[in-house]
């Protein structure tokens, strides 16, 4: 029979993948001493087998439970269902990687009729024991039962009315016994069985219900999100219970030990006294901040903040602890890693590494890429005279305006539209991922800075309000209430999650402030990093803005984006309607000048830094009106018959449109393939290039241009564009008397080139892949018609593990690379090859291209920072440090 069922003292740290990151850590807190509630954890194999048999617990396996309950029930004294001093455990998920609130957790289990007048006794506390009871039920009932827990809730919130009170917490013993009589009754209505009082049907139960809540809605939505492989599988801790409410010297918190909002080395958190943890996390009670928790226990505060420390000395890394005291003793349930802002993520490794704790490298790992575009997100402009209505807790920063919606499910469709909406609630649940994934912002009436609001937001980078008292929601009405003010649903308001102000309408937003700390991070991850950043840019705006991000170059000039201004698209027009070759070159002509000036300011804005020029790349007809206006245009000319000289004028259009029409225009008449048909759009494009590039160089600007073929497929196109280019770069210093440095490559976007590369590069001195239309061209599919029909259902049966259009195909597209680096190399060594496609500011395939050996990636300028770190990373975890430069 396989193991199972780890006991925390058989675990260890680099055991996540068997024990889960929570097993895993509760196993090596364990292990060095630290006051953990004895327990065990399922592992992740159980739930793999579970879902391999067809949804069956494994054979086996309750009685290897049943064998390991009694090693705990030996360390805590207490015996599982025992009548007179019963042991209770919790229950809880716990996958590899992080999913804060995405499943689902037990809490009080082993609680029947007869134990729970057990728990009274032994406690003195009759109220206690029934409000851990009606816990229990509520959750086995919504999580293990399956049902809606709002069912629960209202009939908690019925015997509060019926009481008078406000608060769980002030209702007496008899309201909690009448609370658990309702709910017990509700059960076996709903489900048509009884509530099992038999702990050992519950604790199966339990377990069945995590290993189903692995692929519950929300748990599917965040891992795809956060590109969590989805065959992981969760484990299960099993864990003997401690109550955090039991008076007040009892209580529970959650607390990081930096800031996870500014990246600030204090002690951050809260904790709420005569709790539950679920308290604090759920938003059900505004907690306090853990600070006051040294002027309440001060003993209990020292304790923790030594154990605090300890951890994050430990792991190496920020930590997120969840703690309960029970009469005044601490215990440590959980650690992880905590989930921070991308301006905390950039601070703690600074600070980390300038304190000693962690190496640079180390420091570099700690930052996730992907959260670095956050930090180029717009805050409130702060001359910008605000309304502002509410003040809240600043739970996640930035700031963000929409239209108030008040339901997620609305949030998501209103956001698929292109609406900008700001999700207010009283409180998220993790039921609410995909109304916070559409939300520019989240808003929220109760919780606290580490409830699920404040912890997925922060996690995404959306800016978020939480436990904003002051405002009052009324679901049904579908608005909310400040005082006398009432803002509805479809009203524009605006949060900053930095200050936690609401505020009425729109505000005026500014560019981000780039931090000191992060400057110098970027400059860590220059020193390690092989691969060279460049970004796309087609202005010089953006190439200066691209310079400011660091990019040492620009790896793809588009060429026919500078051909549709409103000066331009008349000539461009002109030389396609052309009908010799005369009339064609007099429309060039006029290009001539106005590509050169374009060529002009991106050379110059990348002065000492390599630029790829891409020539003209789409089919003709792109330039032209669409054939179906043109048909109704002509249609109507001949039914009126006011301007037949205008009817013949679209007449002549229409009927090169026709000509110029192409079934499948991407694979069409276009890039090279024009430049072979009309050599003297192409011959326009090189000549503009290097008049700008000799002018630059007489005014002493060194400039380094790159011309680029598109679409090649055999190395006779290259041969005859390498010759003209080589023609028309030697007739312009010579005319110039000037000297200048210039290469020619190649796209490499379609298989045929990958394959016949060892040819091509006879004549090219570069290859730049263009992975988006290599994995158009690899699969067979458009990404409009792909992404628009068929593709998300591809991704969520698991045919694809993801959108090959965002994370590069490695073992399909990826092959076909590796094919002409191999053969592009043994042709001509030092070929410098790098990639221009949106794959190229995507972290896993900047890693993919540093591992086959390219020499540098290319993305937008705003992705130019994630692209460097994702690049040092590589250099890293490939154990190829080089050192600094």
């Amino acid at each position: 029979m396989p193991k199972y069922v780890y006991l925390f003292k058989e675990g260890r740290a680099d055991m996540r993948a068997l024990l889960g990151g929570k097993g895993a850590n509760l196993a090596e807190m364990t292990n060095i001493g630290l006051p953990v509630p004895p327990g065990m954890t399922i592992s992740t194999e159980a739930c793999k087998e579970y879902y391999h048999i067809g949804g069956k617990m494994p054979a086996g396996i309750m009685d290897e439970v049943k064998q390991y309950l009694t090693t705990v029930e030996e360390q805590t004294g207490k015996k599982f269902g025992d009548l007179s001093n019963p042991l209770l455990v919790s229950v809880r998920s716990g996958a590899m990687f992080s999913m804060p609130g995405m499943m689902d957790t037990i809490l009080n289990l082993g609680l029947n009729e007869q134990t729970v007048q057990s728990l009274a006794s032994n406690t003195d506390n009759l109220r206690f024991a029934y409000d851990a009871f009606r816990r229990f039920i509520q959750m086995f009932g919504d999580v293990v039962l399956e049902l809606p827990k709002h069912e629960f809730e209202n009939l908690l919130h019925r015997q509060k009315e019926e009481q008078g009170v406000t608060y769980d917490q002030e209702l007496t013993s008899e309201s909690l016994r009448k609370v658990i009589n309702n709910y017990k009754e509700m059960i076996e209505s709903e489900t048509g069985h009884p509530f099992p009082e038999d702990p050992m049907v519950q604790l199966t139960m339990a377990i069945e219900a995590v290993f189903r809540s692995w692929n519950n809605d929300r748990a599917i939505i965040y891992r795809n999100l956060n590109k969590i492989p989805h065959d992981l599988g969760t484990a299960v801790n099993v864990q003997s219970m401690v109550f955090g409410n039991m008076g007040n010297d009892s209580g529970t918190g959650v607390a990081f030990t930096r800031n996870p909002s500014t990246g600030e080395n204090v002690l951050y958190g809260e904790f709420l006294t005569n709790a539950q943890g679920e308290d604090v996390v759920a938003g059900i009670r505004t907690p306090r901040p853990i600070a006051q928790l040294k002027e309440e226990m001060p003993v209990i505060y020292d304790q923790f903040e030594k154990i605090a420390d300890l951890l994050e000395r430990h792991y190496k890394n920020m930590q997120d602890i969840e703690f309960t005291i029970e009469r005044g003793r601490l215990y440590i349930l959980q650690t992880r890693n905590g989930k921070r802002t991308a301006q905390a993520s950039v601070r703690v490794a600074y600070e980390m590494a300038k304190e000693g704790l962690i190496t640079k490298q180390a420091a570099l790992l700690l930052v996730e890429p992907n959260q670095l575009d956050q930090l180029l997100h717009r805050q409130i402009d702060s001359g910008a005279k605000l309304n502002v209505i509410a003040k809240g807790l600043p739970a996640s920063p930035g700031a963000a305006s929409g239209k108030v919606v008040f339901d997620s499910d609305e949030a998501e469709r209103m956001g698929k539209t292109g609406a900008k909406v700001l999700l207010v609630r009283m409180e998220t649940t993790p039921d609410d991922i995909h109304g916070i994934v559409a939300a520019q912002g989240i808003l929220t009436s109760r919780g606290g800075m580490t409830s699920h609001a404040a912890v997925v937001a922060r996690g995404m980078g959306k800016p978020c309000v939480c436990g904003c008292e002051p405002i009052r929601i009324d679901y049904a009405k579908e608005e909310f209430t400040v005082g006398q003010l009432t803002v509805k649903k479809g009203d524009i308001i605006s949060i900053d999650g930095s200050s936690g102000q609401v505020i009425l309408g729109e505000v005026p937003m500014k560019e981000p402030e780039i931090s000191s700390e992060y400057s110098i991070v970027l400059s860590w991850a220059d020193e390690y990093k092989r691969l060279e950043v460049r970004a796309n840019a087609d202005t010089p705006e953006d190439a200066k803005k691209a310079r400011e991000f660091g990019a040492t170059g620009i790896g793809l000039t588009r060429t026919e984006h500078m051909f549709m201004g409103q000066e331009r698209l008349p000539f461009v027009q002109q030389m396609i309607l052309a009908e010799t070759l005369e009339e064609r070159l007099e429309a060039l002509s006029h290009l001539l000048p106005m590509q050169q000036g374009d060529f002009y300011g991106i050379l110059k804005a990348m002065e000492g830094y390599p630029v790829c020029i891409r020539l003209l790349d789409p089919p003709l007809h792109e330039f032209l009106p669409s054939q179906e206006e043109l048909l109704i245009e002509t249609t109507e000319l001949k039914i009126t018959g006011k301007d037949p000289k205008l009817l013949a004028e679209k007449q002549q259009l229409l009927k090169k449109v026709r000509a110029l029409h192409e079934f499948n225009p991407m694979l069409g008449h276009r890039g090279c393939r024009l430049g072979i048909t009309f050599p003297e759009i192409y011959e326009m494009q090189i000549q503009a290039i290097f008049n700008a590039t000799v002018e630059l160089t007489k005014e002493g600007y060194n400039v380094l241009p790159e011309v680029e073929i598109p679409l090649t497929i055999d190395v006779n196109e290259m041969k005859i564009f390498k010759e003209k280019i080589v023609a028309i770069a030697e007739a312009a210093m010579s005319a110039a008397n000037a000297k200048f440095h210039y290469s020619v490559g190649t796209m490499i976007e379609l298989p045929r080139a990958a394959l016949l590369a060892d040819e091509l590069a006879e004549y090219s001195e570069f290859f730049s892949f263009g992975t988006n239309d290599l994995t158009q061209t690899t699969f067979g599919f458009s990404r409009d018609d792909a992404e628009g029909k068929f593709l998300p259902n591809y991704v969520e049966r698991k045919i694809l593990k993801e959108n090959p259009f965002i994370v590069l195909d490695q073992k399909g597209v990826g092959k076909l690379m590796r094919i002409a680096v191999e053969g592009g190399r043994k042709a001509r060594p030092g070929l410098l090859i790098g990639i221009c496609g949106e794959h190229g500011g995507e972290p896993s395939s900047v890693a993919f291209c540093h591992q086959i050996g390219l020499d540098f990636v290319s993305c937008s300028p705003y992705r130019v920072p994630l692209a460097r770190l994702a690049a040092a990373q590589a250099a890293i975890t490939d154990h190829e440090i080089i050192g600094t430069r």
